[in-house]
């Protein structure tokens, strides 16, 4: 996901980060790296095009440089469509091993899905993130697993 656009916030000691028409916050006490002071503010942030447009590079007053990726950005944030890709990209994984686990033939699970080898492909293509997760569930259980969602209350 690329950063449309960005800027340090020091009132609310914050970068605002526009990805995908989101405004998001990213505090400046999660940066992984060097953190900016009252003694060493920011004094320039933009979207770094090396990174393809998906992060954002600070500098501080004293010259010190630090970097930031989106994916940083989106799981601060919670972000539903990030986490969405999360779990697929789980599951794309968890299925992978378990086809090259499996004694059944690819064409016997093509078969038992009632697809075709062009979609039993993409399904197994981690990059894919137009498939739903209604397939890869379909996918898992032609695969003889069993699949649980737990949802448990965020540890402190």
């Amino acid at each position: 996901m690329k950063i449309r656009s960005m800027k340090a916030n020091n009132r609310r000691k914050a970068f605002e980060v526009m990805v995908a028409g989101k405004r998001l916050l990213f505090p400046f006490a999660q940066l992984p790296e060097v953190r900016p002071t009252a003694d060493d503010p920011i004094a320039n942030v933009y979207v770094d095009r090396e990174l393809g447009a998906e992060g954002f590079t600070y500098a501080l007053k004293s010259g010190q440089e630090g970097t930031v990726h989106v994916e940083d950005v989106l799981e601060y944030n919670q972000d539903p469509d990030h986490l969405r890709d999360l779990l697929l990209y789980r599951l794309t994984l968890e299925a992978q091993k378990r086809i090259a686990a499996s004694p059944l033939a690819k064409r016997e699970i093509i078969r038992r899905l009632g697809t075709s080898p062009t979609q039993l492909y993409r399904l197994l293509d981690q990059t894919n993130y137009r498939k739903s997760v209604d397939q890869l569930l379909r996918l898992l259980q032609v695969l003889d697993c069993d699949v649980q969602l737990v949802v448990r209350a965020k540890s402190a």
